[in-house]
């Protein structure tokens, strides 16, 4: 994948890769051309509405040899490109002259993003092994994107997909709407991972639950495979943890996976909420 903290196109000079850091090159010019349209701001419903409408600004995570950059320039005003290779991060800009592309070397997990007095998107082919912070990070930075398109290991969106919930599908479901993208066969790239990748859309939004709703959830979760009533055997009496399941409109057979956000919020709502103010 790309890098961030970064793809192989005919007409670019080649650059080793740097397995320390995940670099695997997205060399098919469609699907490079699909993630670029999915960066385009516009309605949730048929993402790309609007051909050849340049859009302001694009932050790309992880540009590598710039084969998304070269899409993301011919839709944006203005590409910030966060490349945390400082080869890589040197030899871009001679790639594009005349481009309004501004190539920035750093971890775009310390980038900061309130640079931004403008609507923006954000966009990259991201290295597996930092997926999670990534994402954090983009859904909570100030101000928030106006979408974010990212290309990820296809077990990582999966997750964040699924009906069945993890720690972090209930993270990002709490501060973005989300849509499937493309699947790309580990083929796609140069050298090819061992897995394939999916692209993921996200809307960002303020967050739905506050954040004591995740001590709970994280709690929840210190046993997937276990009933979360059992997880949660330390909060409360057992009598009342089933009064609050009830309550909540839980089963006590629930696992964790098995409860949404809007569940847990309920479940927060009545174990501490409603307790806080009978006192």
């Amino acid at each position: 994948m790309g890098d961030g903290r970064g793809r192989f196109s005919s007409g670019m000079r080649m650059v080793g890769t740097n397995k320390s850091l995940g670099q695997h090159w997205l060399k098919n010019r469609a699907i490079l051309e699909e993630i670029a349209d999915l960066a385009v701001e516009e309605s949730a419903q048929g993402f790309f509405e609007k051909p050849g409408v340049k859009e302001s600004l694009c932050v790309e995570i992880g540009p590598g040899l710039g084969t998304l950059t070269a899409s993301l320039l011919r839709r944006f005003s203005k590409v910030v490109a966060v490349e945390y290779d400082s080869r890589l991060a040197a030899n871009l800009p001679g790639s594009f002259p005349g481009k309004n592309l501004e190539v920035i070397n750093e971890d775009v997990l310390r980038f900061d993003f309130s640079r931004f007095s403008e609507p923006y998107s954000v966009a990259g082919n991201i290295p597996y092994y930092i997926t999670s912070p990534i994402i954090e990070k983009v859904l909570t930075v100030k101000p928030l994107p106006s979408r974010v398109v990212l290309l990820m290991q296809k077990e990582v969106a999966e997750r964040i997909l699924d009906e069945r919930e993890t720690v972090l599908s209930l993270f990002v479901k709490n501060r973005a709407e989300l849509f499937a993208g493309p699947v790309v066969p580990a083929a796609e790239f140069t050298p090819p991972p061992k897995v394939d990748s999916e692209v993921v859309v996200f809307l960002p939004h303020e967050p739905l639950v506050p954040e004591r709703v995740f001590r709970l959830i994280r709690r929840g979760f210190s046993s997937p495979r276990k009933k979360l009533i059992n997880n949660l055997g330390g909060l409360s009496s057992r009598e009342n943890l089933e009064e609050a399941f009830l309550a909540a409109g839980l089963s006590l057979d629930e696992r964790p996976g098995e409860v949404h956000l809007e569940g847990w919020r309920k479940l927060d709502e009545v174990l501490f909420t409603r307790k806080t103010e009978d006192v």
